[in-house]
């Protein structure tokens, strides 16, 4: 039997949107035709590809095991049009890079602005998300991740190490009572995560702090620093973020002192195709420079 590219496209914008209406707003279809295309697919195939429910249409074993053959042919379609269109030195096309917002909002703008200098074909999105990219879904092409993921079909390459201390503003500072010991934390009230909300082990500060509870919670890195801009207490930011706000102090740096590490994650496959390849070695360059130049102002 042979396949119908376009037919593999449709299944693959079901797969990763796990319903009709999302595959419809990809490929802009209405929905009704979206499932008539994937009924005349498991047709062809001869075996249902999806188990429909009211949560949406999720892969059976035979969709799982169609996916990654579907993949390889989207990643094929691609390099085969970029081999058409020849290579000019620049870069040209959409790559959307999914991000926590810490990153999304202090490192990746600058480095994406150099990117987009250099290459003013290509079109760059910043999706900026408080929690895991799923790249299996394309959420994204290409995630900036704290903790390496341990399953999927992925990639993993170590972007840079970055620190993190606690701060608090300098005015706030000035009316308290100094701080010399990490017991005197539990005097103050405590900005960061939302517990419940927090999307990676690697994102738990809390135990470092010795508080018990979290007075002004976000799982906004952007909003808890607006917290500690405003005196509203203490808290853990990232000293790559501190030239952004040159009001808050690092205190107690040789009592609290955190190392993490971003990741840069993509799809095993694209790391044939050299318009993905070009553009995560200039993130990973860009990245690792952007960490330096930001933590040596602080």
């Amino acid at each position: 039997m042979t396949m119908d590219w376009d037919d593999l496209r449709v299944f693959l914008a079901v797969a990763r949107g796990e319903s009709l209406s999302a595959a419809g707003r990809v490929l802009r279809l209405d929905p009704a035709t979206v499932g008539r295309r994937i009924s005349r697919l498991e047709e062809d195939t001869g075996a249902p590809l999806f188990a429909r429910s009211p949560q949406g249409y999720g892969l059976t074993d035979a969709g799982a095991r169609l996916l990654v053959h579907a993949e390889e042919a989207e990643q094929a379609v691609t390099r085969g049009t970029e081999a058409l269109a020849g290579t000019t030195g620049g870069l040209s096309g959409q790559i959307r890079i999914g991000a926590p917002d810490g990153c999304a909002n202090f490192l990746l703008p600058q480095v994406c602005a150099a990117i987009a200098r250099e290459h003013p074909e290509i079109e760059l999105q910043i999706v900026a998300l408080p929690r895991v990219i799923n790249l299996s879904k394309r959420e994204a092409d290409l995630a900036i991740a704290v903790s390496p993921p341990a399953t999927g079909r992925l990639t993993v390459q170590k972007i840079s190490d970055y620190r993190l201390h606690l701060v608090g503003e300098a005015d706030y500072l000035d009316r308290h009572d100094a701080i010399s010991e990490v017991a005197d934390i539990a005097r103050h009230p405590v900005v960061g995560y939302i517990p419940d909300m927090i999307f990676d082990k690697e994102l738990d500060y809390l135990s470092e702090l010795s508080a018990e509870r979290i007075t002004l919670a976000s799982n906004s890195v952007s909003v808890q620093l607006g917290f500690l801009r405003e005196g509203a207490g203490l808290g853990i930011a990232h000293d790559f973020a501190l030239p952004f706000a040159p009001n808050l102090r690092k205190i107690l740096t040789d009592r609290i002192s955190l190392t993490r590490t971003f990741y840069l994650v993509r799809h095993a496959g694209d790391a044939r195709i050299e318009r993905m390849a070009r553009v995560g070695e200039l993130l990973l360059g860009g990245l690792r420079a952007e960490v330096a130049r930001l933590e040596a102002l602080t």
